[in-house]
């Protein structure tokens, strides 16, 4: 099954950009009872290089399993975040198992690893997956990644050049990150949107430093008033990167990078999300496997319509994986 943009068309009141981004995170829309929450048991990922990744696994209770489906969430989102819980609930409602993955230093998982969180580690993430679908043994697998979350399952998705993984039928990206520069630009251009992912930030690395306080200062950060300043003094202190620019350059993912990915993938984002310029998607070189899905409308991680305020991909990711396993 393959998604177009003329499937997701909101009433005109949703048609804001910035709207449905701060609608996709509100915490309302996840109020009620969540089948999938009340199945959920915490498990810890360890990799081989001893790196402790927090998920939360609900397998199906009542109804045969139809595979799995791992979800990776945004930047300071986590397993908790809005649009993470209300898809993982309309999945599981459709019988699939569901994996939601905390990136490190996400949720409450400060404490498993010494080292801070890089967008660029990517292998632990990638380890946690692998292992992820080899658990799952003859299930078919689906992964699915919200902003940052999508670029990491991007990312998964040509690293499987290297590495196959058999059982991960279809990776799935909701807007995006491609072009890190430019989002980090695009959030510090918007106060509303660079003072939620400041204090957003602050507040882990304030955590971090209070359970390594051997390790981190990071009292000089809590003045800086953009996410590139923070960003600059951060990769300054504390890693080998010389420059921003250069630890930008390793995750991004523009023109020719992602064009011989081996796996069927599904990228959807909207003309007016405030934090990803589209003009990106436009540039980039793809192909057979990979479905590019444009929509006019839709903000960052929303394409939300109705009285319900649903977002349109909850139900549709569900459609498209049961007609790939219909069609296997």
């Amino acid at each position: 099954m393959m998604l177009n943009a003329e499937s997701f068309r909101p009433a005109p009141y949703l048609r804001n950009g910035h709207l449905q981004t701060i609608l996709a995170s509100s915490s309302f829309r996840a109020w009620g009872k969540n089948p999938m929450c009340d199945a959920a048991r915490e498990m810890i990922m360890t990799t081989s290089g001893g790196i402790r990744l927090l998920g939360f696994y609900s397998p199906q209770k009542s109804k045969k399993s139809r595979g799995l489906v791992v979800l990776l969430h945004g930047w300071e989102g986590s397993v908790a975040s809005t649009y993470i819980l209300c898809t993982g609930n309309a999945l599981y409602g459709r019988g699939y198992d569901i994996f939601r993955l905390n990136f490190r230093d996400h949720g409450d998982s400060h404490h498993l690893n010494q080292g801070i969180f890089y967008a660029v580690l990517l292998e632990e993430v990638f380890e946690a997956v692998h292992q992820l679908c080899r658990n799952a043994k003859q299930k078919p697998v689906f992964l699915t990644g919200f902003s940052l979350g999508g670029n990491f399952a991007l990312r998964i998705a040509r690293k499987m050049l290297q590495t196959p993984i058999p059982n991960l039928r279809h990776v799935a990206a909701i807007s995006p990150v491609l072009d890190p520069a430019k989002s980090t630009s695009k959030i510090d251009q918007y106060p509303l949107i660079r003072i939620y992912f400041l204090k957003k930030w602050i507040q882990s690395l304030k955590k971090k430093q209070k359970l390594f306080p051997a390790i981190y200062d990071f009292a000089d950060l809590q003045s800086l008033k953009t996410v590139q300043a923070v960003t600059d003094r951060l990769l300054q202190k504390y890693s080998d990167f010389k420059s921003a620019c250069e630890y930008f350059k390793e995750y991004s993912l523009l023109e020719d990078t992602i064009k011989d990915l081996p796996v069927p993938v599904t990228i959807i984002t909207a003309k007016d999300d405030p934090i990803i310029p589209v003009a990106d998607f436009y540039r980039l070189e793809l192909n057979h496997r990979t479905n590019l899905v444009i929509h006019a409308f839709g903000g960052h991680n929303g394409f939300i319509d109705g009285f319900f305020l649903k977002s349109w991909y909850e139900q549709k990711l569900a459609d498209m994986f049961d007609q790939i396993i219909l069609s296997a």
